[in-house]
């Protein structure tokens, strides 16, 4: 069974206090560090390049999950990996949701050394994707449209977490699910605890310091069981 593990964001650092934000990150629980890839093209923002991974993984060596929002993912994944990153996930809109292409570029990333998994849009549907789940490590299910931080949480979303729960367990398969979960409130937080049984990964977008946020969800994810 796999272990609930927070994310916190690259986004949300003060980058005005970037040192300590860091230390305290190395002396809280987390163990994976998030860090979101956005080209200005298939999303309107820009943020991190593969020279900032490598900064950040060399400050701060914790499991860096990448996530790629760009046009040309089969470019890209290859250079974040040379970079340091232990897990790239790639937008399946970027390859036009095809199948072919989608298991391609899994398959390189594997080759590469590297975890892989895709992502979907909220408008984008889960299913047709099921028969390259067996290539996923993790499957990053969006509650928000990517590109900028402090949306809505689209509870819908959930729907998409309990068929890959199902999936996952009808295919003897064991990706994890990762719900990225922006800024929502203290209803959809305790809406989401509850669906911490499905979803084995949780991405925290944390719009707090880092030290207060770890403390207060650390309660919700690290002690609430996965099943």
């Amino acid at each position: 069974m796999n272990k609930i593990v927070i994310a916190p964001s690259i986004l949300s650092l003060d980058y005005s206090n970037v040192s300590a934000q860091l230390e305290e990150l190395k002396t809280s629980k987390a163990k994976w560090l998030h860090f979101d890839v956005m080209d200005g093209h298939f999303v309107p923002n820009l943020t991190f390049g593969p020279d900032i991974l490598k900064g950040f993984k060399k400050a701060c060596p914790l499991f860096m999950d990448v996530h790629l929002m760009v046009e040309d993912p089969k470019t890209y994944a290859p250079i974040f990996i040379k970079n340091g990153a232990d897990l790239v996930t790639f937008h399946t809109e970027a390859l036009d949701n095809d199948l072919s292409r989608i298991q391609g570029l899994l398959d390189e990333i594997h080759n590469l050394g590297a975890k892989g998994g895709i992502v979907v849009k909220p408008n984008t549907a889960i299913e047709p994707f099921e028969s390259v789940l067996k290539s996923c490590d993790l499957v990053l299910v969006m509650s928000v449209e990517p590109g900028f931080g402090g949306q809505k949480f689209m509870a819908d979303m959930l729907k998409k977490v309990e068929w890959l729960k199902e999936k996952r367990e009808e295919l003897n398969l064991s990706y994890r699910i990762e719900l990225i979960k922006i800024h929502i409130n203290l209803h959809w937080m305790q809406v989401v605890i509850h669906w911490l049984r499905e979803a084995t990964y949780l991405k925290m977008i944390l719009l707090k310091p880092l030290k207060v946020c770890l403390h207060k969800y650390d309660l919700c994810c690290f002690d609430y069981p996965t099943r």
